[in-house]
């Protein structure tokens, strides 16, 4: 049971929460940041526990949630409080002590809001760590102190590397198993550190933590006085993440056409989507893709409301000079700053499907808002997490592998390199008789 000084501590309602004394209601309606970030790592190395340290540290936990966290933690024996089980949220996990969906928190502190994607540590949710990688800004990945870096923190690693991640904080856990020593976080750091430049990632930090006691958490920890960096909690509230990607060359995505047929807009028509790149304004000359036809933006607008100018991830209706015949998977793009075309596309796929990919099979592509039809042409290698190295002899791709493959799509289509553009780079397969979506891919330079 929880004390009457921890009742009152957590004692905040099921609307509000206060932290440190300042409404988390108003701050989360405030202009602040948002960092996304994902956890990783083998299993046990403790990223729902992570989560929860934070959470629980923060003060960030709904009164409700605490008194749910404490019954279920009785009633599966264990000792004190099991904060993994905050976002350890389906029965089978819960019964299990691992994480096998993507469990996402929001909660915000009053330097920054964040959105957690808590992914699984096992090999067969290898898929899961992809998803919930996809739209992060930050990689957290975990290490066990006592078994230092595993197969699964080089899968992970590679996955954040492959998904333009750039910015991965390792954290050393379970610290208090090893003694605090500062030996131990010494050697998993060189062991990383020669990870990280192999697999060219631009910004790499290491943190050691205890995430069950909360050293380095929150509150700076009393037992490792040797480690001088920050907190986990003051790094991500301080990071600086450079919003460069997707911001080069402007994207629209198509993705309905807007006609009120009204008396106030009788003769609107607005083409609207999510900004996948770049930044459109008022008065700025377009081209419109598969047609090339151009023309000139004459009106941007959101929800009744007019802009001068909108930019990557804003979603609007744009309004065009010229009636041009534009629908659904057609792509607007700046004047001069066209994506590369073409029916032959070299990519990086994660295969979600229990049967294996082959040469020859036919797919679905769902690329933005266009759909085409596609063929496997080749697969070139499969990547050996193992070794990090390509695999040219075993090229059976099956569930969770990751592999270069080629295809040939059945119209040509308009694309980045993923590395360029997150979005227009981006695709998923899905099987035309089941609808399940068997595949991601990452277009790569042609």
């Amino acid at each position: 049971m929880m004390t009457e000084d921890r009742k009152r501590l957590w004692k905040t309602g099921r609307k509000r929460v206060i932290f440190n004394g300042i409404s988390m209601e108003s701050k989360i309606n405030g202009t602040k940041s948002l960092l996304r970030f994902t956890t990783a790592g083998s299993v046990d190395d403790g990223k729902s526990t992570l989560i929860g340290r934070l959470l629980y540290d923060s003060k960030s936990i709904f009164e409700d949630q605490m008194d749910h966290i404490v019954e279920s933690s009785k009633r599966l024996g264990k000792e004190g409080i099991d904060l993994s089980l905050l976002t350890d949220g389906l029965r089978a996990e819960r019964e299990q002590g691992i994480t096998i969906d993507v469990a996402y928190r929001y909660f915000a502190t009053p330097a920054r809001k964040f959105i957690i994607a808590d992914t699984p540590g096992h090999i067969q949710y290898t898929r899961n760590m992809v998803t919930g990688a996809s739209t992060a800004d930050l990689a957290v990945i975990l290490i066990d102190a006592r078994k230092g870096v595993l197969e699964q923190t080089l899968r992970h690693s590679y996955i954040a590397s492959l998904l333009d991640i750039r910015h991965i904080v390792f954290c050393i856990n379970k610290m208090d198993m090893v003694n605090f020593a500062e030996e131990v976080f010494v050697n998993i750091r060189n062991e990383l550190a020669a990870l990280a430049g192999k697999l060219e990632i631009e910004n790499v930090y290491y943190i050691p933590i205890s995430a069950k006691f909360g050293d380095n958490v929150v509150e700076p920890s009393e037992n490792m006085r040797w480690y001088e960096g920050r907190t986990f909690l003051r790094f991500i509230e301080t990071i600086e993440i450079k919003k460069i990607k997707n911001s080069y060359e402007s994207r629209l995505p198509v993705q309905t056409i807007i006609r009120p047929l009204s008396d106030e807009y009788h003769d609107y028509r607005g083409y609207a989507g999510r900004i996948a790149g770049g930044i459109f304004r008022k008065g700025d000359y377009v081209t419109v893709l598969p047609s090339m036809l151009r023309s000139r933006i004459t009106g941007i607008d959101v929800m009744g409301k007019s802009l001068s100018e909108a930019s990557a991830g804003d979603s609007v209706s744009i309004a065009l000079e010229d009636q041009i015949d534009i629908g659904r998977g057609d792509l607007i793009v700046s004047n001069g700053k066209l994506p590369q075309s073409g029916q032959e596309i070299n990519l990086m796929v994660c295969w979600f499907n229990e049967k294996p990919l082959k040469t020859g099979g036919r797919f679905l592509v769902r690329l933005n808002t266009n759909e085409v039809e596609c063929i496997i042409k080749s697969i070139n290698y499969r990547m050996n997490i193992d070794s990090l190295e390509r695999d040219y002899e075993n090229i059976t791709i099956k569930m969770n592998d990751i592999a270069n493959i080629n295809i040939r799509t059945s119209k040509p289509v308009f694309f980045d390199p993923y590395k360029k553009n997150n979005i227009t780079g981006s695709l998923i397969f899905i099987d035309s008789g089941t609808k399940e979506t068997v595949a991601a891919g990452m277009i790569q330079d042609q």
